[in-house]
């Protein structure tokens, strides 16, 4: 247990939390929607400062991250909980652990230093703090990434993007990468499907990430019928081109999981004319995921053709990219190479 970051103390020892946008207020005794944070006699604690649920080395490339260190390792970790409840959650069994098992919460107390020699030892050139949501640990980047850092190592951060202002402001200096969840266009869909008021606050956290310089790559995992229309399509390709061209964005493939195992699969042509709209509307980088084979998953300079860097799956087969430029015509290719 330990004091939490980010929190606001009111009237009758009530808090309110202010680490992500759900803002929650706070009886004594009561926890947040992440179902880690609670006060106590008013004051906001975290139970998962340095509870680790799980830690892996990765090919960065499953993050996913095409444009950072392609074929590089990336050291992953995680703790239990989560500010959504989305209900096609591929990692549910870790990320809502708290409304699964009653609220006890698994995983091992680690030191920071410990995880950041795991990361140096074994051959990672970035830790990632992902799997469940970097935000309800947030206590645990703010102590692990200096140390990263001073080893050489990116911090690096995989999130469904809805941090306050607050917490994204004492992010910028330390998170060098993010890749941000974009559900869906729908207001409606992060309502019914995750749980949340609204994807504003995603929208904000890629656009200030972007603007302060941290290299940003987008996900969205299409689930038929959902989040799949074109003309929802458009306007997500429309809103990354209007931050930057070059942001990398994935549509991957949804398989029937937690509360959505009614739903089919994400048929392969829904992803290919996805990454058609997403190309068709000036992003230079759009990759097909979750269904290697399709084709799609191959950075190609965007003015001769080239291709820079030849994937299946998470494996890089070839990379041609130097000196972060196409080896054929010399144009830069955008990214941290």
């Amino acid at each position: 247990m330990r004091q939490a970051e980010l929190f606001t103390k009111l009237s009758d020892h009530r808090v309110r939390c202010e680490l992500c946008a759900h803002r929650c207020m706070l009886q004594p005794g009561q926890s947040g929607i992440c179902g880690v944070r609670y006060n106590e006699g008013g004051v906001l604690y975290t139970r998962v400062a340095d509870l680790v649920v799980a830690s892996h080395v990765d090919p960065i490339e499953k993050k996913p991250f095409y444009h950072i260190y392609p074929g590089s390792k990336s050291y992953s970790v995680a703790a239990p909980g989560c500010n959504f409840r989305c209900r096609h959650c591929q990692n549910y069994e870790i990320s809502q652990v708290s409304q699964l098992k009653g609220g006890r919460l698994p995983g091992r107390h680690r030191a920071a230093a410990e995880l950041v020699r795991e990361a140096v030892a074994t051959g990672c050139r970035s830790l990632a703090y992902t799997y469940t949501e970097p935000t309800v640990f947030f206590e645990m980047m703010l102590d692990v990434a200096p140390l990263a850092a001073e080893k050489g190592l990116l911090n690096l951060m995989v999130s469904n993007g809805y941090l306050s202002s607050a917490a994204r402001q004492r992010l910028y200096p330390l998170i060098q990468g993010a890749n941000i969840d974009l559900k869906a266009w729908s207001d409606g869909f992060y309502r019914r499907i995750c749980g949340v008021a609204s994807k504003r606050p995603v929208l904000e956290t890629i656009s200030d990430f972007v603007g302060h310089g941290i290299w940003v790559e987008v996900t969205t995992l299409l689930i038929p019928g959902y989040n799949d229309r074109e003309s929802e399509l458009q306007e997500m390709s429309r809103f990354l081109v209007s931050l930057s061209p070059s942001i990398p964005w994935h549509v991957t493939g949804f398989f029937p999981t937690y509360r959505l195992t009614g739903v089919s699969a994400t048929p392969p042509e829904t992803i290919s004319r996805a990454r058609e709209i997403g190309l068709a509307s000036g992003l230079r980088y759009v990759f097909a995921g979750n269904l290697p084979g399709i084709g799609g998953e191959d950075t190609v300079c965007h003015h001769c053709g080239e291709v820079l860097v030849e994937r299946y799956g998470f494996a890089v087969l070839r990379n041609q990219i130097s000196g972060a430029a196409c080896p054929a015509c010399g144009t830069p290719v955008a990214g941290i190479f």
